[in-house]
């Protein structure tokens, strides 16, 4: 995650001019020290859902700040959600709902996802979502903006 977000903040700032900073971000979903992908299509998110019923999935969601003139700086959040245990029609209606085709995870926590979850553990609310805005803002501060 940190290595993507990074790479996306670097490809956008290198045309950038002087003085421009450029914010990149990306998520990781990691079931047993193994990342899920993005489905990209119904079965492989049934497929996703049905392989973190009742488990534990870690989500890395890493923020990188990069400065047209090769500044980089990065944080990185870790969330961990404890999926319910999940039968086959609540897998089906739920992606037929939403289609979190892509989406780590196979899911949407700001939408109907957050029906599929037991708990939610992380420092940062908001980094679920994919972009962890408590690591922001201090990336922020620390390259000299004024938050808020």
């Amino acid at each position: 995650a940190a290595r993507l977000a990074a790479s996306k903040a670097a490809a956008v700032a290198a045309a950038q001019p002087d003085g421009c900073w450029v914010l990149g971000s990306d998520q990781v979903a990691d079931l047993d020290g193994q990342p899920l992908g993005k489905p990209g299509h119904r079965e492989a998110a049934i497929a996703q859902l049905h392989a973190m019923s009742g488990r534990r999935v870690r989500f890395h969601t890493a923020v990188a700040l990069q400065a047209a003139d090769g500044t980089l700086l990065e944080a990185l959040d870790t969330t961990t959600v404890v999926l319910r245990t999940l039968r086959e029609p609540e897998i089906e209606r739920y992606v037929d709902a939403e289609r979190p085709f892509d989406c780590a995870g196979s899911f949407k926590v700001e939408g109907l996802g957050i029906s599929l979850f037991e708990a939610v553990d992380n420092r940062d609310p908001t980094a679920l979502v994919g972009l962890p805005l408590i690591a922001t803002a201090g990336l922020l501060r620390q390259a000299g903006f004024a938050v808020p």
